[in-house]
């Protein structure tokens, strides 16, 4: 399934056409049905952490919003909590089409395909769980009432973008990459939680996504470049 790549793949462009990208959308959504085990633990684990983030909804809210937040539903700070990820984005697109990096341009796609699919399954679960936010609110618990808090979008894009930067490119700076990868990953939880907007656990699951699959996303580049490379061997 998702199985995780931190070694630096071969530095080159494998271009992500719409056939790879329609191609990697059935394999993506069709991937539990390939689990092995040792996928079915990993879920397990979490949904454990998600469960253990939920028992956390209540405090962690009071702390940001106080135990008797304003109940308005509003979120006005939705698109400058978008700006970390975005941002990340935007920067290693221009900074590899400047450097005419071919596989900076590459890394790109992934986060475009990780951040769409993430997306997809995120927008989903919402549909299904309808959960209300904690600036509608005082429960934790309050599902299927129309909402759209869990999981949150906002994190599982940032972590989809974040953790493909952290797990590209070159290994001599791993740290670093990891460090502004996840970092801008974490910020932007953190403002989703500081700006009450989340509950906890809105935001783990939405982790979970984002870092799941930006994952998947970049394995299929690495193998599409393995297979590139393979045709060029056998010329």
């Amino acid at each position: 399934a998702v199985a995780a790549f931190t070694q630096s793949a071969p530095a080159r462009a494998d271009g992500l056409g719409p056939a790879d990208f329609f191609h990697d959308a059935g394999l993506y959504f069709t991937a539990p049905l390939r689990w092995g085990g040792e996928d079915w633990l990993y879920f397990g684990g979490t949904v454990a952490a998600i469960g253990a983030a939920h028992t956390l909804d209540g405090p962690v809210r009071d702390h940001f919003a106080g135990k008797h937040p304003v109940l308005d539903g509003q979120d006005p700070h939705s698109t400058r909590d978008a700006v970390p990820a975005a941002a990340l984005f935007a920067g290693t697109w221009l900074l590899s089409t400047a450097l005419g990096d071919q596989y900076g341009k590459g890394e790109s796609y992934s986060m475009i395909e990780a951040g769409i699919f993430s997306s997809i399954t995120v927008e989903a679960l919402k549909f299904a769980a309808e959960r209300a936010r904690p600036n509608a609110t005082l429960s934790a618990n309050d599902w299927r009432t129309g909402g759209s808090s869990f999981p949150s979008l906002h994190a599982s894009a940032a972590f989809a973008i974040g953790t493909v930067f952290a797990e590209s490119g070159d290994d001599e700076y791993r740290w670093l990459r990891r460090f502004i990868g996840y970092g801008t990953a974490a910020a932007t939880g953190y403002l989703r939680l500081h700006d009450n907007a989340h509950w906890l656990s809105d935001v783990v699951a939405g982790a979970a996504v984002g870092i799941a699959t930006a994952h998947f996303s970049i394995n299929r580049r690495l193998e599409r470049v393995q297979h590139l490379e393979g045709l060029n061997l056998s010329v």
